[in-house]
């Protein structure tokens, strides 16, 4: 074969060979992959500080059950303000939670057993809450005499704690104030708040958590 011939073959191999270059690159970058990988995150995501790929956001579901997570507690487990592994009960302000742990050794020298029905909540969990009481109640207005929205309510924030059994809420009703632990609703006997010094004086409780 003479030598024109043969380059006239190479320039038509290099030829087909750029074409197919280009036509793969387009068909990645078009499918997003080549983004991806430039970004170094899974559809093109900004990484994490960390450099893990980005975390959900967990409120993102509104049909996503709340879990421990959220600051769910389960009634039947016996959670007590010193199950600090628990999201509902490490969220909780630290004034908050040492008021709650020195009533509740004091109450229990007494034999009074106290524990933590819910302490604090995700926004998701709150929201779910009053959802779940507007279907029972049947209007928004009369769910929140009972549960707050995820704005307002002190659960969010961590300000609040919700104490069991009957016997350790009216023994706290009585002695709370030697830790500042006040009733501030007085349609729920089991809701505590630190809003005043150990000491000090309860305000009067409010109707409800709509007043």
């Amino acid at each position: 074969m003479d030598t024109p011939t043969r380059r006239r073959r190479a320039l038509v191999l290099v030829g087909t060979v750029v074409v197919v270059v280009v036509a793969v690159t387009w068909a990645l970058t078009g499918a997003g992959l080549l983004g991806s990988a430039a970004s170094g995150a899974p559809g093109g995501g900004v990484p994490s500080a960390a450099g893990d790929a980005p975390q959900p956001d967990l409120d993102l579901d509104p049909d996503r059950e709340p879990g421990v997570e959220d600051g769910v507690i389960d009634r039947g487990d016996g959670v007590t303000i010193f199950d600090t592994h628990l999201p509902a009960i490490a969220n909780l302000d630290p004034a908050l939670r040492a008021a709650v742990e020195q009533a509740t050794t004091d109450a229990g020298a007494r034999g009074v057993e106290m524990v933590v029905t819910s302490g604090w909540r995700s926004a998701h969990y709150q929201q779910h809450l009053l959802d779940e009481a507007v279907r029972t109640r049947g209007s928004l207005e009369e769910a929140r005499k009972w549960v707050s929205t995820p704005d307002l309510s002190r659960h969010v924030t961590g300000d609040a704690v919700d104490i069991g059994y009957t016997d350790a809420d009216s023994w706290l009703a009585q002695h709370g104030t030697r830790y500042g632990l006040c009733t501030t609703y007085a349609n729920e006997m089991w809701h505590f708040e630190l809003v005043t010094e150990p000491g000090g004086e309860c305000p009067p409780a409010k109707a409800d958590g709509s007043s």
